[in-house]
């Protein structure tokens, strides 16, 4: 099935998706892709608003902001992903967690990639509106469908609670 195919269906059932993705053997190169991936969409909605700002204050040239970015986004973070996806590891077997440290990664990264469209979307607001009240709310929304999507798929990752989809009727 096609990525994109998967992630539309990820927005209707997180942990469906994610359990179909642990099924499916998607091994750490898959997990790497989907997070190089993400982090390269969520560097490319930084453009809109780094122009904005360029223009704004020409004291700091869009070439300037644009390579910052690069280096934050596609290399740094990464690094930041990972770490932040073994410490959910930890946190969740503190409360009963029986996942790898493998699924606790791909939870994460599969969030970043499922919510990498409303990156594009937040990046267009402030890119475009600039700040104020759309950028806020933007930037709300796409902060709480990262944090249900993000805890859903890492209880699934982890089999904490509700059933998973191999032993629910429909799954």
């Amino acid at each position: 099935m096609a990525v994109t195919t998967e992630i539309a269906r990820s927005w209707r059932a997180p942990r469906a998706a994610l359990r179909r993705q642990l099924d499916g053997g998607a091994g750490e190169d898959r997990a790497l892709i989907y997070l190089v991936v993400a982090c390269l969409l969520i560097f490319v909605a930084q453009w809109p608003r780094l122009a904005r700002e360029a223009h704004l204050d020409p004291s700091v040239p869009l070439d300037a902001r644009v390579g910052a970015a690069l280096l934050g986004w596609m290399f740094m973070a990464p690094l930041i992903f990972y770490a932040l996806a073994a410490l959910s590891h930890l946190l969740a077997r503190l409360f009963g967690g029986q996942g790898s440290w493998f699924s606790a990664r791909l939870a994460l990264f599969w969030t970043m990639l499922v919510v990498s469209p409303l990156w594009l979307f937040y990046g267009l607001v402030a890119g475009l509106i600039g700040p104020g009240a759309a950028q806020t709310a933007t930037g709300l929304l796409l902060l709480g469908a990262f944090v249900i999507h993000w805890g859903l798929c890492l209880a699934e990752a982890e089999g904490m609670g509700a059933a998973t989809a191999s032993e629910r009727p429909d799954g």
